[in-house]
């Protein structure tokens, strides 16, 4: 039997799924530091190239792996340098190099001489939109109003006081805690995501529980996110009017009625869902044999935020649309504002609790901008004074 009979055989072992078997062979050889970061990115690399098989692994494959990289560079909810996109590459070129080692792969196609093509450039850079204070206490309380208007006689049909109670809440949520979208909203392609449900949320002790960005150490993927009064005030209102049947309800539900209706089906034959529609309203019969519809997703939620930043553009000053620009005030805005304003009151401890950075010094990269911005003047209040001075 010659050698590429052997790996043929090899790539049949291995469980459901042999590459990500692998995978937990390759992190072993890797230090504490660097295996909680890698693991995130090989899981991401085969979640998002649907690898099950090493006969996939080929230089089409590592080309997708490319592109889906610096499209993630251009989303606005998500962090990522260009730069980072090709240490994320170069991950996955050394873990393929450890499989043709073990005889899984004959090569290693991530070694490419033509990578720039698929991959972005080193100094793209992501979206740096961020919620200004401004903007958010203005959105804060527009929907204190908008909740307070609703209540006034004649009290407004429940639908409409339901949906500003649920508005002002998630403002507030992504506003005052710094959660990114994925961690409370659902997220397409990630079945693992699927956005809070109401057990996740403690009103008294100021907490959400909610899966993070990566996989931790002690195989616990979950983590508490501060939940300030505030948010915790809105939230708890909130809930009192949406009344779950089950706390197993997702706080922020979809409005989206396909998604509701396939819910339903996943309990009832369509005939079955045919003839109940014909006598209520979808959510009147989610709620009736509680079934928990879908949760917003994280492409719903920037749709919902781009509605509100063109509504009220024309009422305040400081919130900015402009569709052609793609400006709006977006989801991972909120999380690096609040970060923001941390750091510059010198607050950049709790910055990196609130966000739950691995380390103050992640934390200070992040928001190197805000410090040079601050030295700028105060090197400017120093020359100033010396000018006066003279």
């Amino acid at each position: 039997m010659d050698s590429s009979e052997t790996r043929v055989s090899d790539r049949s072992r291995g469980g459901d799924n042999p590459v990500r078997d692998a995978t937990q062979s390759y992190l072993k050889t890797l230090g504490d530091g660097s295996r909680t970061a890698v693991e995130h990115v090989l899981d991401e690399f085969i979640r998002e190239c649907e690898l099950e098989r090493f006969d996939d692994i080929d230089r089409d494959l590592c080309r997708v792996y490319g592109e889906y990289l610096t499209a993630e560079t251009n989303r606005t909810d998500r962090d990522l340098s260009g730069r980072t996109a090709h240490t994320y590459y170069d991950y996955v070129r050394a873990f393929l190099s450890f499989c043709v080692g073990e005889g899984l792969l004959d090569t290693n196609p991530a070694h490419q001489n033509d990578i720039e093509k698929f991959l972005p450039g080193i100094d793209t850079q992501p979206d740096r939109q961020f919620w200004s204070v401004d903007q958010r206490e203005t959105l804060l309380r527009h929907f204190d109003r908008q909740v307070d208007s609703a209540l006034e006689p004649p009290l407004a049909p429940y639908e409409i006081r339901l949906e500003r109670y649920r508005l002002r809440a998630l403002i507030a949520v992504l506003g005052l805690t710094g959660v990114r979208g994925g961690e409370v909203f659902s997220k397409p392609r990630d079945e693992r995501r699927n956005g809070i449900t109401w057990t996740d949320v403690d009103i008294e002790g100021n907490t959400l529980t909610v899966r993070g960005k990566v996989k931790r150490t002690d195989r616990n993927p979950f983590e508490d996110v501060q939940l300030p009064d505030r948010a915790a005030s809105k939230l708890a209102k909130y809930y009192e009017v949406a009344d779950p049947p089950t706390d197993e309800w997702p706080v922020f539900p979809t409005n989206h009625y396909p998604s509701k209706r396939k819910a339903l089906e996943r309990e009832f034959s369509e005939t079955r869902v045919d003839t109940m529609l014909e006598r209520n309203a979808i959510d009147e019969l989610l709620r009736e044999h509680e079934v928990p519809p879908p949760a917003i997703s994280t492409n719903g939620t920037r749709s919902v935020l781009k509605r509100i930043s063109e509504s009220l553009a024309p009422l305040y000053e400081c919130i900015e649309y402009d569709p052609d620009a793609n400006v709006y005030l977006k989801p991972h805005g909120a999380r690096r504002g609040l970060g923001h304003e941390l750091v510059r009151k010198g607050h950049t401890t709790v910055a990196q609790k609130s966000l739950r950075h691995g380390s103050p010094d992640v934390t200070e990269q992040s928001y190197q901008n805000v410090k040079a911005s601050e030295t700028a003047k105060d090197v400017t209040d120093i020359l100033e004074q010396r000018s006066d001075e003279r």
